[in-house]
């Protein structure tokens, strides 16, 4: 199945929650005025692009249309795609992992961060990097032993000690594991809880000091697990990681079983972090590194014309 086709079925949803809105706003418009551009906005905001993003959107909706002297529905549609489209871009540059690196995989549990840490091994494993995994959500453990399968599944090595062991001595060992071995890439899980900002900012400061301590010359990304099936209660745990790490990308899971594809953008446009892959289902390779043009043309279109 082609790239686009994936997107396109992954958000099948949410497009028929938004598209349906847009087409039967467009399909009564005589000309485009307030009414049509209030009942637009409407639409976006049921997609969970949240009040503020829509708002911004129709803003440059407004722009484009008088710029562009678009005077059917059709063209709307396509100018609303492309204003989207241009949105998501803005919020970061594509994604560049120069090698060797240390990825970071932070974000509550139940949101798909082991999968996701499973499929990017086998993603970059199958580019032909070598990838090595340190357990450090070490709370849990179940959470090792679904890494240990993932792990089996992508054909690479996972650095574990017992439960509730030091992640910090997990990730020291990881380090040492990486360095010797060679590897391109290091993914590193993290414990999933939030319920105190101020434990999880320890740990994962102490986390990053080790990295820095053991692997200085690795390239550094750390990347927030969101699930899109929650829609703005996604955007809300953004924020609040925010404010404890560094995020340098999200990764968004379960787009394939949502109607609030829409988060995306509102993530885009109010926290200005790039989107980095997206789950559109539950094989090995159903995380699709994003591309902002094709899903916001799949947003409004399944054909991909």
């Amino acid at each position: 199945m082609g790239f686009f086709k994936k997107i396109a079925n992954s958000l099948s949803k949410t497009r028929q929650n938004i598209a349906d809105s847009v087409e039967n706003a467009l399909r009564g418009f005589s000309k485009i005025d307030e009414e049509l551009y209030e009942q637009l906005e409407e639409a976006l905001i049921l997609a969970d692009c949240g009040v503020e993003t829509a708002c911004d959107i129709i803003d440059k909706l407004r722009q484009k249309v008088k710029s562009d002297k678009i005077d059917n529905a059709e063209g709307v549609k396509a100018a609303l795609a492309a204003v989207i489209s241009e949105m998501i871009e803005d919020a970061g540059k594509p994604l560049d992992i120069k090698h060797p690196a240390v990825v970071l995989i932070i974000g509550v549990n139940g949101v798909g961060k082991t999968t996701s840490i499973g499929k990017l091994a086998a993603n970059y494993t199958a580019a032909g990097n070598k990838v090595i995994l340190a357990a450090a959500d070490t709370f849990r453990a179940a959470a090792i032993d679904q890494l240990q399968i993932w792990a089996d599944r992508a054909n690479v090595t996972l650095i574990k000690h017992q439960e509730n062991s030091d992640p910090g001595a997990v990730v020291f060992d990881a380090c040492a594991a990486a360095k010797a071995r060679g590897a391109d890439l290091l993914i590193v899980d993290t414990a999933g809880r939030l319920h105190n900002k101020k434990n999880l900012m320890d740990e994962l400061g102490k986390i990053s000091r080790i990295v820095d301590r053991e692997h200085p010359d690795a390239h550094r990304e750390t990347f927030l697990v969101l699930d899109a099936t929650t829609g703005q209660n996604a955007l809300q745990q953004a924020k609040l990681f925010a404010e404890i790490a560094p995020i340098s990308g999200i990764i968004l899971t379960k787009l394939d079983g949502t109607a609030k594809g829409g988060i995306v953008v509102a993530i885009a446009n109010e926290l200005a972090i790039p989107v980095r892959y997206v789950g559109v289902g539950e094989q090995i390779d159903d995380l699709q590194p994003f591309d902002p043009t094709t899903f916001a043309r799949a947003l409004f279109y399944d054909d991909g014309e």
